[in-house]
């Protein structure tokens, strides 16, 4: 999952990165209201979180130029404004979530997993397709109960495939949604990961859980066709 984060205070915002990068994200940071809204309009993310307090630009200002386009995208606001007032204009405007300064970095994370699994998944913590499980707290997968040990790109990867079962997730959409803004599109970066993930479960299922439909992209499916 790709996330950005704007917030002014450099400090504070590499403080968020390292720790969102730690717990499995993909993470671009930004410290300029200006500049995030060039990143919010021509980069893809699961979720944003967004100061209001910004030098440039204002954070709800921001917001409302991201819902003209985008109603998909989460937005979690991460702000010192306290009053009633803000907390409803901010939600109002479109954000899905709002937290006030000071805050603790646990919780913050635990409401971008809410967040993240909310089109999908209420309560439960773990994703599953049949035979695989991933806890997305712990950052573990399972294949019929079984830890399957796996790195971190591979983790993203099974991650996004299980929140978007159903349909065929292209090469493209990985690169925006499970790596960062460094990747260059034409590696093969993808393809080694995607091929590594393959055979650890398949060597567990007895099976390949992921199948390639070319033209179209990956999908999980639940068995042997």
């Amino acid at each position: 999952m790709r996330l950005l984060i704007v917030e002014d205070e450099k400090e504070l915002c590499d403080t968020i990165s390292k720790s969102l990068y730690e717990s499995g994200y993909e993470v671009d940071t930004c410290y300029d209201g200006y500049e995030a809204l060039d990143y919010i309009l021509t980069e893809d993310y699961d979720l944003i979180v967004l100061d209001l307090n910004l030098p440039g630009m204002d954070g709800m200002d921001i917001l409302r130029e991201l819902r003209k386009e985008n109603e998909e995208t989460k937005v979690l606001i991460l702000s010192a404004r306290s009053q009633i007032i803000d907390k409803v204009e901010g939600l109002d405007a479109g954000a899905n979530d709002y937290m006030e300064k000071p805050f603790h970095i646990q919780e913050l994370e635990a409401r971008i997993r809410s967040l993240t699994r909310r089109k999908f998944v209420q309560k439960d913590i773990c994703l599953h397709c049949k035979d695989i499980k991933f806890d997305t707290k712990k950052r573990e997968a399972y294949a019929k109960g079984i830890l399957v040990p796996l790195t971190r790109k591979e983790n993203g990867i099974l991650e996004y495939l299980l929140l978007n079962q159903g349909r065929p997730v292209s090469q493209e959409e990985l690169i925006e949604h499970v790596w960062d803004a460094s990747i260059d599109s034409f590696s093969g970066s993808i393809r080694v990961h995607m091929s590594s993930l393959r055979k650890k479960f398949k060597s567990v299922l007895a099976y390949d859980p992921i199948v390639n439909k070319i033209g179209e992209g990956y999908k999980l499916v639940e068995g042997v066709s």
